[in-house]
């Protein structure tokens, strides 16, 4: 049985769409019959064990506290890091380290991988430089973009193999200078397997939240899942407000999670002439969340156009087609890589309240499209982006590198 290590920035049980698609891949993994274990850095914040089960799933961890200016204390960082791991290579022997962004975790992985003479995969979930630039806290062509862009480039050429999530990050490495057959595209998926029937709408949650009509039928309800960027262009999406409820007075949009731009948000809503129609929940725990998908028919996305959301395809589109859920997105390229218009779901302009309006509206005008779009969204994901099938990519990369490590086995001892 093949023995992979994944070397991570956190995991379960901290929720994040990191740790999500961490705990599906390990999941799909451990059903082809590969045995997986995690181990995870300085950012996993916390409190647990030096050795933690979630969801069983076995993770190590990582302590210390780094000190010193920045750029010393990410040195110092890795350097626990890969003590870290080096016990934990030590204690379990595996046979391939997995190492996972951001490059902090693949510089760790690296040192041990080297070390040990293991087969060392990396995969790229988004460029974090760009990353960090939509999330507000770094700005395009900073010092610390550059080092964060060299770092990764310096990991991406060390690595035996380049996993990305989606085409366009893989055309930016290869843009960059890395050869296209070492870059394998495991796409963003979801286990169908814990999706089954879609639960029916809760009444009563409706009713707490003001989204029944006065015969006690749910309103049609636009909803939105997820952190509160500034790149998830919910500003946009509360600007359209006032143009659907002109076409669509029973329409209604509902806002669950939380994040940096929530209180310029809650106020944005509160100044506009459509906040009647507007709903905030706050964050929700994990394991209500399916009960706020229930109320809402059409699941909007409308990102900001910017590097990052060229570049990265996001999870939660995929979730809410899964859970026969029409999607309605602006048109950027991590959007096209998930959604064909008209046919898996709606795209428009980016950046553009007006064209946001007009897509919503024209979903609500033509309900009779919904059955047919909730089909092919559904067909789509069971086809292209399904954990049990994708995780196979996996286990084709891992042996052919450990192929490549046993022949050169045999070469050295010829």
């Amino acid at each position: 049985m093949t023995r992979v290590l994944h070397v991570l920035d956190h995991s379960l049980p901290m929720h994040s769409g990191y740790t999500f698609r961490t705990r599906a891949i390990l999941k799909a993994q451990q059903a082809l019959g590969i045995d997986v274990r995690g181990i995870t850095g300085l950012r996993h914040t916390q409190e647990g064990p030096a050795a933690e089960e979630a969801d069983g799933l076995l993770f190590h961890r990582t302590f210390g506290h780094p000190r010193g200016m920045s750029g010393l204390r990410e040195w110092r960082e890795v350097a626990m890091f890969a003590e870290a791991i080096e016990t934990a290579v030590g204690q379990w022997r595996p046979d391939v380290l997995h190492a996972h962004s951001p490059a902090l975790c693949g510089q760790a992985a690296l040192r041990v991988a080297r070390r040990h003479g293991i087969p060392l995969v990396y995969e790229i979930r988004a460029f974090w430089e760009d990353a960090a630039v939509g999330n507000g806290v770094s700005k395009a062509g900073s010092l610390r973009y550059r080092l964060t862009r060299q770092l990764e480039n310096f990991v991406v050429a060390q690595a035996d193999a380049i996993v990305t999530i989606c085409g366009g990050l893989r055309d930016d490495l290869i843009a960059r200078g890395t050869a296209a057959e070492r870059i394998a595209i495991v796409p963003n998926g979801v286990d169908l397997s814990l999706f089954g029937t879609p639960p029916e709408p809760d009444l009563e949650l409706a009713r707490e939240l003001d989204l029944l009509d006065s015969q006690g039928a749910l309103h049609p309800v636009v909803g939105f899942i997820g952190s509160f960027y500034d790149y998830e262009g919910l500003d946009d999406l509360i600007d359209a407000m006032p143009l659907l409820v002109r076409y669509h007075p029973e329409a209604r949009l509902l806002l669950v999670g939380g994040g940096p731009c929530e209180d310029a948000l809650r106020q944005r809503a509160a100044a506009s002439s459509a906040a009647h129609a507007i709903r905030f929940v706050g964050r929700v725990p994990h394991d209500e969340v399916e009960r706020y998908y229930a109320l809402a028919p059409i699941m909007a996305y409308p990102r900001k156009r910017s590097r990052l959301t060229d570049l990265v395809t996001p999870l939660k589109p995929l979730e809410a087609m899964a859970q026969d859920k029409i999607v309605c997105a602006s048109d950027v390229g991590g959007h096209r890589e998930l959604i064909e218009d008209g046919v898996t779901g709606r795209l428009f302009a980016p950046d553009d309240p007006q064209a946001c309006a007009g897509a919503l509206s024209s979903l609500l005008t033509h309900r009779d499209r919904w059955p047919t779009l909730r089909a092919n969204g559904r067909g789509h994901v069971a086809s292209h982006h399904d954990w049990a099938v994708n995780a196979q990519r996996y286990e084709v990369i891992y042996q052919t590198l450990l192929g490549r490590s046993a022949t050169a086995e045999l070469g050295a001892a010829a």
